[in-house]
């Protein structure tokens, strides 16, 4: 007798899982409907040896998922496959053939096998977890138990491709500045190691008085060439920080909210999150999806501890009897977290602190200042940290939405009004940050123009009135 594994709501909205042995599917869910629960989610725990042997005809070694663009092309091609009337099994093989072997090429040979061996096409995909996520298992399975597999895949794909291409928007901000930056470094670099040492051994050898900027640049260049290896482990070392701190719930919470009070990209990180999350909340409740686990998904996917965090009370709310939007509204104030204050601290303290890679005997005003600047971003977080991660808006909507029994389109309206609001973020953040690259870079090459030149007009006019 098969076991089959399976999730489930009871009455009272608590999640289930556990198995059952059972001779059928519909055996094992009419069972575990008998003893009061409401089935969200079941499959064969063992599958066939021979089976499993038949799924590896064809794959190919692959590591992670299929990928955002991947997921959005197959999607769009499977609505409009079963748009035109064919069947399920027929379109995913026809899918699966044109596909490039990977992640969903492996993934569409298990799910074509799980349907020849009678499978449903949400039992099929929830065993490939990699490439469906759970939101996208669900919206197939309510698709098929409302009998419009068509009309949900339809809003997938739009649902898909809205996702893309907000990732893509935001991505695509942030890559700009960093490759500013990162050329910069390597350029500045190859000036210090190269050319500057060039320039202190002829000014050394004509023995001309150096004027305190160009004795500054010789200083910074010396540093530079002895230490040149350090700045690779720089980034490295932060990066390492900051993913050891996250290990940790309270320092992942810590960090994340640092990541939404930072002046600028706090908006756009917060705008884009509220983009996500209302448009699959919106996505899952049109496809019929309750919404206890609606908001469980939302919550996975949210992947920002404090939305993970408010959605979590907000379901304990709603399996209490509340609304959506008064739960929102309670919970979506942060509370003061000692990481967070701690980043904001370190984030201005850090920079005095690179006087001392040029000058080690300047110890204490460097500490004093690191010390006052550290204060100062204490005091920034602390007059900002209760401000609200979800705004007025979003709120009103949704107490609008629940009113009217139209919570769907409410929130599809409030993803539409966010993604365009990102969209304008962007393009004002690339408008802005073009100027200031070219006038901090124009400052540099000033500054190294003018160490360099200040001792070379000296040395000339000496010569002349020689």
């Amino acid at each position: 007798m098969p076991t089959f594994q399976f999730e489930a709501m009871d009455p009272q909205g608590q999640e289930i899982r556990d198995v059952i042995d059972a001779q059928t599917q519909d055996e094992a869910q009419a069972t575990i409907r008998s003893m009061g629960y409401f089935v969200t989610k079941i499959s064969v725990q063992k599958t066939d040896k021979k089976n499993a042997a038949g799924k590896d005809r064809g794959k190919t070694f692959a590591l992670g998922g299929a990928g955002g663009k991947k997921m959005v092309t197959f999607t769009r091609q499977l609505s409009i496959l079963q748009d035109a009337g064919l069947p399920i099994l027929r379109s995913l093989k026809i899918l699966e053939s044109q596909t490039k072997p990977g992640a969903l090429k492996n993934a569409l040979i298990d799910v074509c096998d799980e349907i020849e061996g009678g499978a449903t096409l949400s039992e099929a995909m929830s065993k490939s977890p990699k490439v469906f996520d759970r939101l996208y298992v669900n919206m197939i399975k309510a698709g098929e138990a409302g009998g419009s597999l068509e009309l949900i895949l339809q809003r997938l794909a739009e649902f898909k491709e809205r996702t893309q291409t907000l990732k893509t928007k935001v991505i695509g901000a942030l890559i700009y500045p960093v490759m500013v930056v990162v050329f910069t470094v390597l350029i500045l670099t190859f000036i210090m190691i190269f050319i500057i040492p060039e320039f202190k051994s002829m000014f050394e050898e004509f023995e001309i008085d150096l004027p305190i900027a160009t004795e500054l640049l010789i200083a910074i260049s010396n540093r530079v060439v002895k230490l040149w290896f350090l700045f690779p482990l720089i980034p490295i070392a932060g990066f390492l920080f900051v993913a050891l701190i996250c290990k940790f719930r309270s320092g992942r919470m810590g960090w994340h909210l640092y990541l939404l009070k930072t002046p600028v990209l706090g908006k756009l990180l917060q705008k884009a999150n509220l983009a996500r999350t209302t448009r699959t909340l919106g996505a899952l409740v049109a496809s019929g999806v309750p919404i206890l686990e609606g908001l469980t998904i939302t919550r996975e996917t949210s992947g920002n501890a404090m939305y993970e965090k408010m959605y979590s009370r907000v379901t304990d709310s709603i399996r209490e009897g509340e609304t959506i939007a008064r739960p929102i509204k309670v919970n979506c104030i942060p509370s003061f977290h000692p990481v967070t204050a701690f980043f904001f601290a370190i984030t201005l303290a850090l920079p005095p602190l690179a006087v001392l890679f040029v000058k080690p005997d300047l110890l204490w005003p460097v500490l004093y200042a690191s010390s006052v600047l550290g204060i100062v971003g204490l005091m920034f977080y602390y007059l900002q940290y209760k401000k609200p991660v979800v705004e007025d808006l979003v709120i009103n909507m949704v107490d609008v939405g629940e009113e009217t029994g139209e919570l769907d389109v409410m929130l599809y309206k409030v993803a539409d009004y966010y993604d365009e609001e990102v969209r304008t973020l962007t393009d004002g953040m690339m408008k802005l940050i073009e100027p200031v690259m070219i006038i901090v870079l124009g400052l540099i090459v000033l500054f190294i123009v003018v160490a360099l030149f200040m001792p070379l007009i000296g040395l000339i006019s000496g010569l002349q009135g020689g």
